[in-house]
């Protein structure tokens, strides 16, 4: 027994060192029990906080058991991968925030998948005749309380996982085993205290309480995952975010520990730290896709970039702006035209209304058309 102990103690160290010497910044590994926090995220779910993500609750009951993700498994080893480069920009007039995690040339998701890709040929060598698979972010899988288990940090009161060394600046990411590992001890100390800096400085007030998100609320759901027009209510609070928020890890004091990445990675494509606005509207469908296509960008489509560039432009009311989201006015798509008509009216320049006034008569699509007509009202 206590030489198989010690054959799976090599086992796991090698795992572990094929990780980091892959850039992975922490490992740790823990079994692969039922969901710690299943019954938080199911509570989570019923009160709607989800938002209009339904692949959520549609795998429910997926996330109770690692088992869903790949049979038999017996440990999780859980991984972090930091993307703290170089210091953001504030944006100015006429440009827009992209959150630093999507500011390279590639989609995390692309970067992270071909590294554990490798480390799962490491662990079939390491354990022959044993299964593992190797997930990032898609999988039902609640990777925070995992990794938690596995020690490598705790979930602060924004939710997200901190790590007294690296502060929260990382990705998450698993390899489930069907094979037992040596685990690590959890991580039960939560250091937050008193501290409230993340929950009060979130522009859309998006935490009900401590430790819980209302998604619908987030900067992140509604420039990401939101599909539809954003809640005119949130619009301001977006400030200058056109893809992501940061804002609550910002703040965060925990964030002076952040590590910055091993590999430089990602370092912002040209004009992304921050983004030209007006730019965006001058690309077409092809011109966004050759741009975009392998970022993260890609995943909010064209329409739903211009959507939340036209938000942004509003809320800095930059006038020079007002002929380009005249010309938006006139795209296929009803949510840019909609948000183009809000932001016009909160420029409220003459040519601005001139071109809300135009766009009343011929506007067809009864949402935008209502916020054509608000904006008109907003101008007395």
């Amino acid at each position: 027994m206590g030489h198989k102990m010690t054959e799976i103690g090599v086992i796991t160290r090698n795992l572990k060192q094929s990780a980091l010497d892959l850039g992975f910044s922490q490992a740790g590994v823990c079994p692969a029990v039922a969901a710690p926090g299943m019954d938080h995220f199911q509570e989570w779910l019923d009160r709607g906080y989800a938002g209009e993500m339904h692949y959520l609750p549609e795998r429910r009951d997926a996330y109770e058991s690692p088992s869903s993700v790949l049979n038999g498994a017996r440990s999780i080893m859980m991984l972090t991968l930091g993307y703290d480069s170089v210091a953001p920009i504030t944006a100015h007039d006429g440009q827009g925030q992209i959150s630093r995690y999507a500011w390279g040339e590639s989609d995390y998701h692309d970067v992270i998948h071909t590294k554990l890709k490798s480390l799962r040929k490491t662990a079939q060598g390491l354990l022959p005749g044993h299964h593992c698979r190797g997930v990032v972010d898609t999988a039902p899988l609640l990777e925070r309380d995992y990794a938690r288990l596995a020690g490598l940090g705790w979930q602060g009161k924004n939710t997200l996982l901190l790590s007294p060394t690296d502060g929260s600046l990382f990705f998450l990411a698993a390899l489930i085993l069907d094979a037992e590992l040596e685990y690590d001890e959890p991580f039960l100390r939560e250091h937050c205290g008193t501290c409230t800096a993340c929950l009060d400085a979130c522009p859309t007030q998006a935490f009900p309480e401590p430790g819980v998100l209302d998604a619908r609320r987030c900067i992140s759901y509604l420039t990401i995952e939101l599909r539809t027009p954003i809640p005119t209510e949130l619009r301001k609070g977006m400030g200058s975010w056109v893809f992501g928020c940061d804002v609550c890890q910002n703040v965060c004091p925990w964030q002076s520990k952040s590590q910055p990445s091993q590999e430089g990675w990602p370092q912002p494509l040209e004009n992304s730290n921050p983004v030209a606005l007006v730019e965006l509207f001058e690309l077409d469908e092809e011109g966004f896709r050759t741009r975009f296509r392998k970022t993260a960008l890609w995943r909010t489509r064209r329409a739903g970039i211009l959507r939340n560039a036209s938000i942004v432009l509003g809320n800095q009311k930059f006038t020079p702006a007002v002929k380009t989201l005249t010309q938006a006015m006139s795209v296929e798509e009803p949510i840019v035209r909609g948000a183009a008509a809000w932001a016009l009216g909160e420029m409220g320049t003459g040519p601005a209304i001139q071109a809300l006034k135009l766009a009343f008569d011929t506007e067809k699509d009864e949402c935008v058309h209502a916020e054509i007509a608000r904006a008109l009202r907003d101008q007395g």
